[in-house]
């Protein structure tokens, strides 16, 4: 267990967990101590999670496999978006769209809305549109690609997803499992981690804990992919 690796956890805040009355009794075996009323969580165990999680992504990468990483609060956002655009993988970090997994045929139809929107200047009709018409498709592009920007090249469902906060996330872990695929996620301590493949004991609110941990993962899938 490297001491450097644990040491940069608890600088990240990794080992806060939330308040006690918060808390999923199914991840007591992850937690180290309450302090304050709040959960602390053991970083040792943490560290042996991420180390699991990251030799099956890495496998995954150097298979030319497809990752979906998940994260719409607000906390995760950037730092999920960065992690797929680092790894070549996919994302979506606004809005996870009800059927993303288990009705990908309905989310490739917006997909293709989508494109139509972004080249309707080129459209014959364009020009008889009025100023209403066109400020209302213009929102509809926005609102579209603001879901749909990272998985818009999606074909398929993806073979693992990596997601931050598995209990807010609680539609995305359900779609994935009811299709079976693998799920690597940060659980906090009000979380179910027996829901999760691969569960990552760790801070999943703070910026830094979100960041510091989705980077550990991501940096053996870049070496075994061979770079961005």
């Amino acid at each position: 267990m490297s001491q450097e690796l644990i040491v940069e956890l608890v600088e990240a805040g990794v080992h806060f967990g939330h308040q006690r009355q918060k808390w999923d009794p199914r991840m007591k075996p992850y937690l180290l101590e309450e302090r304050n009323k709040i959960h602390l969580l053991d970083v040792g165990k943490t560290v042996e999670q991420i180390q699991e999680a990251s030799e099956f992504l890495s496998k995954l990468a150097g298979k030319k496999k497809s990752v979906l990483f998940v994260g719409c609060k607000r906390q995760a956002q950037d730092a999920v978006k960065q992690a797929a655009e680092e790894t070549g993988q996919f994302y979506v970090n606004h809005r996870w769209l009800g059927g993303t997994l288990t009705n990908l045929e309905t989310i490739r139809k917006s997909v293709n809305r989508l494109a139509y929107l972004e080249s309707i200047e080129k459209s014959p009709d364009f020009k008889k549109m009025g100023k209403k018409e066109l400020a209302s498709l213009n929102r509809e592009r926005a609102k579209l690609f603001r879901n749909l920007a990272g998985i818009r090249n999606m074909e398929k469902a993806p073979d693992a997803l990596v997601i931050v906060d598995s209990a807010r996330e609680s539609i995305a872990v359900a779609e994935a499992r009811k299709k079976n695929i693998p799920i690597v996620a940060l659980v906090d301590s009000n979380a179910n981690p027996d829901l999760i493949d691969y569960p990552i004991a760790a801070n999943d609110d703070a910026i830094r804990s979100v960041r510091t941990v989705l980077r550990i993962l991501i940096e053996p899938m870049i070496a075994r992919s061979g770079g961005k």
